[in-house]
C-alpha cells in the first residue's frame, strides 16, 4: 500500500494529552502554565467525560464540616480502604494536596454547596471518617468539568476532538508522538510529541453492567502496554453497588453514592434492612467511636453514628449480590434503595437533583415516594499504567499517565470521593513531571516512516478484510465471558476457563470484518476498540488468577480472606518478548516509619495531635 508519510496530517507539540476528562485536562492546563505547547486529543466531545459520573463530591480534608479532618485522617482512611496495597507516597501526595486542588478550582470559578457560614459544604461518604466531600449537589463532577474546560479554554490548548488515538510512536525507547485517527471522516492524522500523557480512563466496556459510557475501552492500558510500560494492580475492577437495574435499557447507570450519604438506605425484596448483617467485625471494632457504638452496629441498632450502607464498596456489593443470589431480591434481581422513607421530598430534589430526574426520566419512578431499583455494576479500574509516583511517568521515557489510567494510588479498593481529588492531583504532577522531563531531553526524538506507515496499516485492516466476523458480535461474547469468569466474585477454574475461552476469542477479533468504508464507520470502531479490550480483558484475568486472597474489590471465594503475604506484591503484567503478557509478582517498597505509623495509628490520638510522626514538608 503505497503510504506517504509526508501528506498525513500532522500536529506537532511539546506534549499531547489523551483523553479530556478531569486529569487530563488539569495536565494540559499545568503544561500550558508551564509554557509548554499543549495539545489535548478526546475521543468523543469535550463535556463528554466520566468525570461527569462522579456525582457525589471530590474527597479533600479541608476541615469545614469537621475540625477534626486533616491530611492524616484522609491519607488513613486511603490506606484502610485501599488494603494497604496503595502506593503509599502517592496515597500521602492526594491527601496532602487535594485541598489546595480543591480551593484551586473554586478560584477559577467551580460553585460548590456551601454551609451556613458559606464555607464550601462537605459531606459524608463510604469509607471516609468525616464528612470530607466538596460538592454541588450532585452533579460535582460536572461542575469540575465545567470549570477546568472553562480554565483550560483561555490557556492557549490546542483542542482535537473525536480523535482517536491507535498507537504510541517511537525513537528507540522515547516517545516520539501518536498515530490517530478522526472519527468522522476516518482519514489519520500523526502527532509528533516527544512528550505523551495518557488520561484515557479505564476498560469498563469489557463488562456488560457497566457505569461507563462507550469511550471505556482501556485505549490507554493498551497503548502503553504495547508500547512497554507495566499495568499493575488489575484485578482490583470496583463494582458501585448501586447502579439502575430497571429498565434493561439504562441498566448498569450509576447512581451516586450521594443517595447514601444524604440518608437513603438500602432494604432487600422483603423489604429488611439487610446492611448490618454484613459489617465486617473487624472494621466496626476499627471504625467504631466506642465498643458500644461497634457492638450496636454489629446488633443492627439503626442508630449508630455511621449507617452501614456507608460501608466501602466493595462491602456494599457483595451484600447486594448475596442477598439477590439468596433469593431476597426485588422484583428485577436488585435489591431496593430507601430515601423516600428517610427524608422530605424538599431535601431530596435540592441534594439530589440528578437522580431525582434520571429516575423520573428513565424509570418514571418518583425517587422522593417510591425506592430505586438498584444492584452492582462495573464502575472503576483501581489498576491501571504503573507510574512513579512524583512525576507519574511510566517506565517508558516521555510517557506519563494520571487519572484513572495510572495504577497505585487507590489499592485494592477506591473510596468514593477520591477519584475527582485524584484526577487533579496526579493531572497537575503529571503535568510537572512533562514539563521537568522535556527540559533534560537534549534532542527530539523522532517516530521513522516505517512504523508510522505500520500503524496506519493495521488500523486498516478490519476494513480490507474480504470476509470476517461482525465485531458487535464479539463484544458481546467478551463482556458475556466478563461477566460470568471474572465477575464481582472469581474462583480459579471459573478464571481459568475465562483464560482459554480469551485465546479463542483473542484470535477471532483478528478476524472481524467492518463493512463499508472509513468514513462515519462505527462498526470500524468497534473493531479498533476490541483490540483493545481483550489485551486489558486478559491482564485482569491473569491477575486475578495469580492473585490468591481475597482483598479489597477482589475476592476470591477460594482464598476467602486477606493473606498478609500478598501484601508484600504487585502484579505487574508488560509484553513479552513473544507478544505474551508476561505477569509477575513485584516486591513492594517498604514505607517510610512516618506513613506507616500514621496509617496503622489509633484515629482519636491521631485526631488529639498524639501521633508525633511528622512528615517532610512537601
Amino acid at each position: 500500500m503505497g503510504m506517504d508519510v509526508s501528506e498525513i496530517q500532522t500536529f506537532e507539540h511539546q506534549v499531547l494529552v489523551v483523553g479530556a476528562g478531569g486529569a487530563g485536562l488539569r495536565a494540559a492546563i499545568e503544561c500550558s502554565a508551564l509554557g509548554l505547547n499543549t495539545g489535548v486529543l478526546s475521543k468523543s466531545l469535550l463535556g463528554k467525560a466520566h468525570t461527569v459520573m462522579a456525582e457525589g463530591g471530590m474527597a479533600a480534608a479541608l476541615g469545614n464540616v469537621s475540625a477534626k479532618d486533616s491530611w492524616k485522617v484522609h491519607f488513613r482512611d486511603t490506606m484502610r480502604g485501599g488494603k494497604f496495597l496503595n502506593v503509599w507516597r502517592m496515597a500521602e501526595l492526594h491527601a496532602k494536596q487535594a485541598p489546595a486542588r480543591v480551593r484551586e478550582l473554586e478560584e477559577w470559578g467551580a460553585v460548590f454547596d456551601r454551609t451556613k457560614d458559606g464555607l464550601i459544604n462537605q459531606r459524608n461518604f463510604g469509607g471516609h471518617r468525616h464528612p470530607r466531600l466538596a460538592h454541588t449537589g450532585d452533579r460535582t463532577g460536572l461542575e469540575l468539568i465545567r470549570t477546568l474546560q472553562d480554565h483550560g479554554v483561555h490557556q492557549g490548548i490546542h483542542f482535537h476532538m473525536e480523535c482517536t488515538a491507535l498507537s504510541l510512536l517511537k525513537d528507540g525507547e522515547r516517545i516520539a508522538g501518536v498515530a490517530a485517527y478522526w472519527r468522522d471522516t476516518g482519514r489519520f492524522v500523526l502527532f509528533r510529541a516527544p512528550a505523551v500523557i495518557l488520561a484515557t480512563g479505564g476498560a469498563g466496556k469489557a463488562w456488560k453492567v457497566t457505569s461507563n459510557s462507550w469511550e471505556y475501552t482501556g485505549d490507554g492500558y493498551a497503548m502503553a502496554y504495547e508500547a512497554g510500560a507495566e499495568l499493575m494492580d488489575l484485578e482490583f475492577t470496583q463494582f458501585h453497588p448501586t447502579g439502575m437495574v430497571w429498565p434493561p435499557s439504562v441498566r448498569g447507570t450509576l447512581v451516586t453514592e450521594g443517595v447514601r450519604g444524604e440518608g437513603g438506605i438500602l432494604r432487600n425484596g422483603k423489604g429488611e434492612r439487610f446492611m448490618f448483617h454484613y459489617i465486617p467485625e473487624k472494621f466496626a471494632a476499627e471504625t467504631a467511636d466506642s465498643e458500644r457504638e461497634a457492638a450496636e452496629w454489629l446488633e443492627g441498632k439503626p442508630g449508630a453514628r455511621r449507617p452501614p450502607e456507608l460501608l466501602t464498596r466493595d462491602v456494599v456489593a457483595r451484600a447486594i449480590k448475596a442477598e439477590v443470589d439468596a433469593g431476597r431480591g426485588s422484583p428485577n434481581g436488585g435489591v431496593f434503595l430507601d430515601i423516600a422513607s428517610q427524608r422530605t421530598a424538599e431535601f431530596i430534589r435540592r441534594k439530589l437533583p440528578s437522580m431525582y430526574h434520571q429516575f423520573k426520566e428513565l424509570a418514571e419512578v418518583n425517587i422522593t415516594r417510591e425506592p430505586m431499583q438498584v444492584g452492582p455494576t462495573l464502575h472503576y479500574c483501581m489498576g491501571g499504567i504503573r507510574v512513579d509516583a512524583e512525576s507519574q511517568m511510566t517506565r517508558v521515557p516521555g510517557l506519563f499517565a494520571c487519572g484513572e489510567a495510572g495504577a497505585g494510588m487507590h489499592g485494592a479498593n477506591r473510596l468514593g470521593g477520591n477519584s475527582l481529588s485524584d484526577l487533579i492531583v496526579f493531572g497537575k504532577l503529571a503535568g510537572a513531571g512533562a514539563r521537568k522531563y522535556l527540559d533534560g531531553l537534549s534532542a527530539t526524538p523522532r517516530a521513522d516512516d516505517e512504523q508510522i506507515k505500520a500503524a496506519f496499516r493495521r488500523a486498516t485492516a478490519p476494513l480490507n478484510r474480504d470476509a470476517g466476523e461482525n465485531p458487535y458480535l464479539v463484544h458481546e461474547e467478551l463482556t458475556r465471558l466478563m461477566g460470568q469468569h471474572v465477575g464481582i466474585v472469581r474462583e480459579r477454574q471459573e478464571l481459568s476457563r475465562g483464560l482459554e475461552e480469551l485465546q479463542a476469542l483473542k484470535q477471532r477479533v483478528k478476524n472481524v470484518k467492518a463493512e463499508g468504508a472509513s468514513q462515519y464507520n462505527p462498526g470500524w470502531h468497534e473493531a479498533l476498540s476490541l483490540e483493545s479490550l481483550v489485551i486489558c480483558s486478559e491482564a485482569v484475568a491473569l491477575a486475578a488468577h495469580l492473585r490468591e486472597e481475597s482483598r479489597g474489590a477482589h475476592t476470591r471465594v477460594d482464598f476467602e480472606n486477606e493473606r498478609p503475604e500478598w501484601l508484600k506484591y504487585n502484579i505487574v503484567i508488560s509484553r513479552g518478548p513473544d507478544g505474551q503478557p508476561q505477569v509477575e509478582k513485584v516486591e513492594r517498597k517498604p514505607p517510610p516509619d512516618y506513613l506507616r505509623q500514621i496509617a496503622e495509628a489509633n484515629v482519636d490520638e491521631l485526631e488529639a495531635g498524639k501521633v508525633a510522626a511528622d512528615a517532610p514538608e512537601d
